[in-house]
This record gives C-alpha cells, sequence and structure tokens, in this order.
C-alpha cells in the first residue's frame, strides 16, 4: 500500500464556484503558471503517484458555499486516478484545507477526531484539534492560548485486508516573519512565530503519544514548515517542533521518518529536500525539507520504504521528462510517499 503527501500550491485557485476545475488561460496561484497548465501537470503527477491514499496539503476550500471534498473528487474523476474519493476534517478560514483522497475499492476511512471539545479557556491535555491548548512557553505562569489556524486532519483507515491504522494529517504554522520590516520586529515575529509552532508540536505529540501507548499503528503526515537545523532560532527551544512531534523517549515511543533521521543525524553535505521556492531578491532557488511521513514502529516494521518524487534528486523522476517538469510546475511543494507491506 502507498501513502503520501503533496502540498499543492494554491490548489484552491484552480476550481470555479461549482467546485469544477477551470483548465483555462487564467492565473493560477503559481507564478507565471496558468490554471490549464497547473491541473495538467497535476494530473501526470497524481497518475505517476498512484497512491492508495495522498493526503493533500493546501487542499481546496470548504465552506457552506463551497466543497473541498467536491472539488477533489471532481478533479479525480477528470483525471481518473484511484484515490478518487475525499475527505476534510475541520474545515478552517485560510483557503487552505487538509484532506485525503483515497482508493474506496483498497480503504475505508473516516474523520475520526480524538480529544475533548474545549471552550475559550482551552485545555492542557491534548484537546480536540479545533479546540484550545493551554501551555507556557515562556515560564512566566501564565500559559499561552495556542490555535490550529488549519487544525490537523485525524483519519481512522481500514483496508481491505483488515489492518487498521491512523492518520494525522498536518500543516504547521509557517515561522516566517510576514509583515516585520525591522530587524527588532523580524527577531521578535520569528521567536514568537517558533514558540506557537512548538506548542502546536506539543500537542501533536501528545496525541501521538496517547495512540502509542494503545499500540495503535500510527502515520503522521504532512508540512510541517520547519526541520532539524533549518533556523537560527531552533537553538533557544532545544529542538525543532519535527523532532518534538517524532519524540526521542525510547524505541517504542518514537515515530520514524529517514529523512528527519538523516537531517538530525549530519549538518554538513547533501540533504533530502521536499520543497524548492524562487527567491526573488536574490535571484535563486531555496531548497529545503518541510514534509514528512513519520511512521510507528509497528508500520517501520512493515517493509517501509520512503521517496521524495523530487524531479532532480529521484532518478525515475529525472528520467521522465514528462514527470520531471510537471513535478516543477505543479507546485513548490513535492510528493513524499511510503509504501508498506498491509
Amino acid at each position: 500500500m502507498r501513502i503520501a503527501t503533496y502540498n499543492v500550491e494554491w490548489f484552491n485557485s484552480l476550481f470555479d464556484d461549482n467546485d469544477r476545475p477551470l483548465p483555462d488561460d487564467g492565473w493560477s496561484g503559481r507564478h507565471d503558471v496558468t490554471r490549464g497548465q497547473q491541473l495538467e501537470a497535476l494530473g501526470i503527477v497524481f497518475t505517476a503517484l498512484d497512491a492508495d491514499a495522498v493526503m493533500v496539503i493546501e487542499a481546496p476550500d470548504s465552506h457552506r458555499r463551497r466543497s473541498g471534498v467536491a472539488a477533489l473528487e471532481n478533479f479525480a474523476h477528470d483525471v481518473g486516478i484511484r484515490a478518487r474519493k475525499a475527505l476534510i476534517g475541520f474545515p478552517n478560514e485560510t483557503q487552505q484545507e487538509i484532506a485525503l483522497l483515497y482508493d474506496p475499492d483498497v480503504i475505508e476511512a473516516r474523520h475520526d477526531p480524538q480529544g475533548d471539545p474545549t471552550g475559550k479557556q482551552g485545555s492542557r491535555d491534548a484537546p480536540r484539534f479545533d479546540g484550545v491548548f493551554r501551555l507556557d512557553l515562556d515560564v512566566d505562569a501564565a500559559p499561552e492560548v495556542i490555535r490550529f489556524s488549519k487544525p490537523p486532519l485525524e483519519v481512522a483507515v481500514s483496508t481491505r485486508s483488515g489492518a487498521k491504522l491512523r492518520l494525522i494529517g498536518v500543516h504547521v504554522k509557517s515561522k516566517a516573519p510576514h509583515g516585520a520590516e525591522t530587524p527588532q520586529e523580524i527577531m521578535r515575529i520569528a521567536i514568537a512565530n517558533r514558540r506557537k509552532q512548538a506548542a502546536q508540536c506539543i500537542w501533536l505529540r501528545q496525541r501521538v503519544e496517547a495512540h502509542l501507548a494503545t499500540g495503535e499503528d500510527l502515520i503522521v503526515l504532512g508540512d510541517f514548515n520547519d526541520g532539524p537545523g533549518l533556523d537560527e532560532y531552533e537553538k533557544l527551544f532545544g529542538r525543532s517542533g519535527v523532532e518534538i512531534v517524532m519524540g526521542e523517549d525510547g524505541a517504542a515511543a518514537r515515530l520514524f521518518d529517514p529523512h528527519a533521521r538523516m537531517a538530525l543525524s549530519q549538518r554538513v553535505g547533501g540533504m533530502p529536500v521536499t520543497a524548492r521556492f524562487y527567491i526573488h531578491q536574490e535571484k535563486r532557488f531555496l531548497q529545503a525539507l518541510l514534509d514528512y511521513v513519520m511512521v510507528s514502529p509497528g508500520l517501520r516494521a512493515k517493509s517501509a520504504s520512503w521517496r521524495i518524487w523530487h524531479p532532480f534528486d529521484d532518478p525515475a523522476c529525472y528520467r521522465t521528462p514528462e514527470l520531471r517538469e510537471a513535478l516543477l510546475t505543479a507546485s513548490d511543494h513535492f510528493p513524499v510517499s511510503v509504501d508498506l507491506d498491509i
């Protein structure tokens, strides 16, 4: 079985108000890419990926006038991929949902949020992801109030063979100091954003520990906007958000992702990357490891095999010009997949 995560940059811009794809010459949310070009490229990528389930990050908007589920299922129908059934959890207000596209002939999936709902006062004990988490991050005895702008998607999965596992789709807050103009503002906003991100990851880790304690098979996957050594403020907090969610206390309590482990074990040399951004001021591309598929110990033992679908670093992608170009056109992130013997 192949399970993947894919952050599709401004997927929402590719659909009309009736949730139908717009394969025309209008501009997409990507620089210098039309909606038709991005949709064609996404069709090639999703077809090549051929996954049983894809956690789509930045999925189409879902509110009372638009349906992200309908948009994704219309896209899947037009492209003709197996993963043609969509599921969305708690909608958010950012026009970037977290959704699961899956093959209903292979798996059954349902939104299955854990934790208790909260009021404005929140809870310190892993509340439901659309609630409020309270955590004292700056040691002033006054817990901060933490919310997810994009609540993680919790999915209960049953496979055709009878296996059961849980997926948690994640799009953690960016640490970028948007809106800052002076060096002081940049530092203040960056530290505040990292503090919020650390709290979100601690919240996630509490949920992970609850699942691992009961022996459930678990996959946490998505875009963490973070990674070991990614910015200079990490030293202030001791560890990255990725390290927090993966865990550090004994093999039975840890999640595993080989790309994260590689980044943790070496600071010099070639690193795996999952995203590629153009820096206009510097006229160059920046690459980063932002997307992960973390699995629990039981799943790691099931012949787990990971792949980053990078247009240049993955030999098969590079040797297939149509796929290579489609990956560059479709999004600023590349899919990450894991194959499991389940």
